[in-house]
Parts: C-alpha cells; structure tokens; sequence
C-alpha cells in the first residue's frame, strides 16, 4: 500500500525503515523527485546508502505517534466521519502539546 499513497505527494524526503526497503518503492519516491531516506535490508547484496542524520529524525514523528495512540479514542478509530477524527486529532494534539 505504500506505493498508492505515495502516488501524487510532494516533499523534500521519505523517511521509512527497512521494511519498505524495495526497488519498486525506491522508483516511485525517486519518480516523484524526492530522496529516499530509507535503510537497506539485510537481504540486498549491495546495500543502498541513506542520510542516518536524517533516517534519526524519524524517531520524532514514530515517538509523536506513540503519544496520540494514548488517547483511546484515535487508537481505537470511534468515529466513524471523518471530520470528527480530524477535530479529536487536532484536540489530541493540542493537549500533548500543553503539557
């Protein structure tokens, strides 16, 4: 599914770890005039250098993730429109943001 969302998105970068480490992946973030920042599976014969001062940022929005899950309500998806994630989502965020 990475591919698919990838499609039509603008950006200086993709940051993702080495599950999505694939030559298919590589040519649409590369067709969409971006850098892959992503490390090479163990599997590759000649692994692919990434930017590792970049790839560390990652933790920042993994971490920003973790905070959100806390909060029941966006973990769980409750609200079926979408409108209604999106307000909790921005509230979510405010409250972590407070603290």
């Amino acid at each position: 599914m990475a591919e698919p969302m990838l499609d039509g998105m603008e950006g200086g970068a993709v940051l993702a770890d080495k599950a999505y480490d694939s030559n298919a992946i590589r040519a649409t973030v590369k067709a969409a005039r971006m850098k892959a920042v992503i490390p090479s599976s163990r599997s590759r014969k000649r692994p692919i250098r990434h930017d590792k001062a970049l790839y560390r940022e990652r933790n920042r929005i993994e971490r920003c993730f973790n905070k959100l899950k806390h909060f029941r309500r966006l973990a769980t998806r409750y609200d079926r429109r979408a409108c209604h994630f999106l307000a909790f989502l921005c509230l979510a965020g405010a409250m972590l943001w407070m603290r």
